[in-house]
């Protein structure tokens, strides 16, 4: 999908979501190695982007969804923001 690793590949949004949010506590309490530091932001990147991706698929299969009164597609930007 993204080029993110397998494991993250496997995530749901939620899960992954969660991940991220206990990485980014874990970096911003500053306790742990430098290369642990390093190591979990580039999965919290990886997760992030694929928070993203699933986003955009939400939002794809939203707006495809979505009719009009003549049931006819309705292609309005949905906010999910």
């Amino acid at each position: 999908m993204n080029g993110a690793p397998e494991d993250i590949e496997k995530l749901g949004f939620e899960d992954a979501l969660n991940e991220l949010e206990q990485i980014v506590r874990s970096l911003e309490s500053g306790d742990g190695k430098l290369d642990d530091a390093i190591s979990s932001y580039e999965r919290g990147a990886a997760l992030k982007k694929h928070c993203e991706g699933k986003l955009a698929e939400a939002k794809n299969r939203i707006e495809k969804i979505s009719f009009s009164g003549q049931g006819g597609a309705d292609t309005a930007p949905a906010d999910l923001g």
